[in-house]
């Protein structure tokens, strides 16, 4: 990556603007699909390039470019201008430098082995092996192994002496086994398409633990086979880990972010429920729930030391013992809103202007075994791994289907469900949070895929949970 020196920049380019920045991003990507025990395909991309941001009359302007020269920034940098002037003379808000601090430092994903230390021949081998360890039997009509290796460079740099670089190891693996039988066609992946994503180095990819999660992926699509369907009932309700994951996405993550309450996403992904007015009082949830943003954890998929604003990034509570405390909002959303900030203003490459997104945001762990949930419930549904989703625009009324269920009956998992379905409203579900599992349920995970803003800007998150126990949901079966 061709990075750019802070003091030649600014004896270099000219500006009016009373602050400006350049954010550099280089990111290389090698996706690896085999279908079958088959290559199926093998892209490799590569994306650099600079935003150039400006503050002008309390107006910020952006634009991006990949002429990286001095004079390719020094076009960029009058352009960014320009459209600060421009939106200035129509500003809501007039910023100052506040909201762009100062910071200086770097960060490195926990990383052993660099994504660049294994071949793209050696991993397509590894996904090609799976084959014969996801089709458990002839029933198993279809299996896919899909690799998602990304490098990702960052550089950010300020005329008021912010000087950040970031380094992130990037990967993510999903295996499916899909069944077919008299009829009836069920799949099972790895937890979820694509949840298995981590910052982490190619030690993450052995072909011991492929055989190991393989085997158990071909078993229970098989088993899937010849199910029974998930009742109809309201019961109670035990999500794995890899559902709470979307739960607390969908339901917790986008509610939550400022820009979306301000009304920025109304037109493309929708509003929320929450208002200005709830942070303090509104009991989201139990007082079982915990809800902490933390961009700090080692591996996990949205881990950094800096926002795209400059702002550290620090663990802090958004939701504590059920009542909501802050929400998703960066140094901007503060700025207009007074309701507090964390390290979330992120863009999803060089050619965006950052936003209000979600990062790691978790779940915190109870001081429920495993056990003891299960065996405290007379009748319920355990569920694991998300299949569909649906919720509204104001991220209120929702309905999420699982890939694989197990009935619980008289304190035991039982018989084996497909076809798991369950619906809420946000607030009134996360009431009804009974228990919450301990550390030893505790698991992380991730999705490269979030989506929102226009233009639409696809960004990584990450998401842990223990094992958590809801009662009075209804739960419905049926594809």
């Amino acid at each position: 990556m061709n990075s750019f020196n802070l003091k030649n920049i600014k004896n270099n380019l000219k500006t009016s603007a009373d602050w400006f920045g350049l954010r550099e991003v280089y990111e290389s990507t090698n996706t690896i699909v085999s279908r079958d025990g088959n290559p199926e395909g093998i892209n490799i991309s590569t994306s650099h390039g600079v935003m150039v941001e400006v503050l002008m009359n309390g107006q910020f302007g952006y634009s991006a470019t990949t002429e990286l020269s001095t004079s390719g920034l020094q076009k960029a940098l009058l352009k960014a201008e320009k459209l600060a002037f421009d939106a200035s003379k129509f500003s809501l808000n007039k910023f100052d430098q506040s909201v762009r601090p100062k910071s200086i430092g770097n960060y490195k994903s926990n990383a052993i082995n660099i994504i660049k230390d294994i071949s793209i021949p050696e991993i397509s081998k590894i996904l090609i092996s799976s084959d014969k360890y996801l089709k458990h039997s002839k029933r198993i009509i279809c299996s896919t192994g899909f690799a998602m290796l990304v490098d990702s460079q960052h550089k950010y740099l300020c005329s008021n002496g912010s000087n950040i670089e970031q380094d992130f190891q990037l990967i993510s693996l999903d295996f499916s086994a899909t069944g077919q039988h008299n009829g009836v066609i069920q799949k099972r992946t790895d937890h979820g398409m694509l949840a298995r994503s981590y910052q982490i180095g190619t030690e993450f990819l052995t072909e011991v633990d492929v055989e190991n999660r393989c085997i158990k992926i071909g078993e229970e699509a098989d088993e899937l086979l010849f199910a029974e369907e998930c009742p109809t009932d309201n019961m109670d309700l035990v999500l794995a880990p890899d559902q709470m994951m979307l739960q607390i996405h969908e339901s917790i993550g986008h509610p939550l972010e400022i820009d979306r309450i301000l009304g920025d996403e109304r037109n493309y992904a929708g509003w929320s429920f929450v208002k200005l007015d709830d942070f303090g009082t509104l009991k989201y949830g139990s007082e079982k729930m915990n809800v902490t943003f933390d961009p700090t954890i080692k591996n996990q998929y949205a881990s950094y030391k800096f926002d795209d604003s400059g702002l550290k990034a620090e663990r802090d509570y958004l939701i504590k013992d059920g009542i909501l405390q802050k929400g998703l909002g960066g140094t901007e959303s503060n700025f207009r809103s007074n309701k507090g900030t964390v390290a979330n203003f992120r863009s999803s490459s060089w050619n965006r202007a950052p936003i209000d997104r979600m990062a790691n945001l978790n779940l915190e762990p109870g001081d429920s075994t495993f056990e003891s949930i299960i065996s405290s419930i007379e009748y319920g549904v355990y569920m694991k791994a998300n299949k569909s989703w649906s919720i509204d625009d104001y991220r209120n009324k929702f309905q999420f289907g699982c890939e694989y269920a197990k009935l619980i009956e008289n304190g035991q998992l039982t018989k084996t469900l497909r076809n798991p379905n369950y619906r809420g409203i946000t607030t009134p579900f996360w009431n009804n949070l009974k228990n919450v599992g301990d550390g030893s349920t505790f698991k992380i995970y991730g999705t490269p895929y979030c989506g929102k803003g226009e233009p639409n800007q696809i960004i990584r998150v990450g998401h842990a949970s223990p094992v958590c126990h809801f009662e009075k949901i209804d739960v419905f079966g049926g594809i």
